[in-house]
């Protein structure tokens, strides 16, 4: 065998045991934030306004490791604070890298500049986007993500990400009192293209009372926003019908 035989083979090997340690690492990011409702998740919470700080707290309840960030660190450790337990404070790129799942909820226009500080640190990562684009409050960035579509414009503000869309459906206000609501379920409509992603996501929001229902690609996304047939409170059952409805 000659010397360039004895290279191609040396680098195929290097290749084969890269990929399995890859393979390996994915597997067991899988098992970690998919795996029993026992095992507590590191949850980065970007933005710690009304949806953010709300579903942070829902999450402590039901055992999970929280950061808060926001552009206000002391609001950050005050509510760490009051929540106590696993909460905690940090800037959002202490979040960002602290989380095994990040949640983003933050003003549309925010998007672009936080896809550029957090880019390496939420690539690979599960990333919930409550997000939503407003014109009146977010200017041209929100006619062009609606013009795209919510869900894809997104995943091209945060490169890397395996983003899905969720929580855009109801507001702030009604997430405590929907999950503590016995009887029907009431659906929490998502988007996503990544399967794992989507079982991590669908494990968060069954465990603060909703049913988590996939309506579909992130393309789907540009339904996610308020003003839409899926925007507020609705079974599974009409999600479903509904979403069939807009394909």
């Amino acid at each position: 065998m000659n010397t360039n035989d004895g290279l191609k083979t040396s680098r195929r090997e290097f290749l084969r045991a890269a990929g399995s340690a890859a393979a390996g690492l994915a597997l067991a990011f899988a098992a970690r934030t998919a795996g029993s409702a026992d095992a507590g998740l590191k949850i980065g919470i970007v933005g710690s306004g009304r949806i953010g700080g709300t579903l942070g707290a829902l999450w402590l309840k039901a055992g999970h490791e929280i950061m808060f960030s926001s552009l206000d660190l002391e609001h950050d450790k005050a509510l760490a604070a009051r929540l106590g337990g696993k909460a905690r404070a940090g800037t959002p790129r202490e979040a960002a890298a602290f989380g095994e799942v990040v949640l983003i909820a933050v003003p549309y226009s925010a998007l672009p500049q936080l896809g550029r500080d957090l880019a390496n640190l939420i690539k690979g990562k599960p990333v919930l986007d409550t997000c939503n684009p407003i014109p009146g409050r977010d200017g041209e960035i929100a006619t062009w993500a609606r013009e795209k579509g919510a869900g894809l414009a997104s995943a091209e503000l945060l490169p890397g990400a395996r983003l899905v869309r969720a929580f855009n459906a109801i507001g702030y206000a009604r997430l405590p009192e929907i999950g503590k609501r016995q009887g029907e379920r009431i659906g929490m409509p998502m988007a996503g293209d990544d399967p794992g992603a989507i079982k991590v996501a669908s494990r968060l929001v069954r465990e603060i009372g909703f049913e988590p229902v996939v309506i579909g690609p992130l393309v789907m996304g540009r339904y996610l926003i308020p003003g839409t047939p899926l925007a507020g409170e609705h079974t599974p059952e009409q999600i479903q019908q509904i979403a069939a409805g807009l394909k």
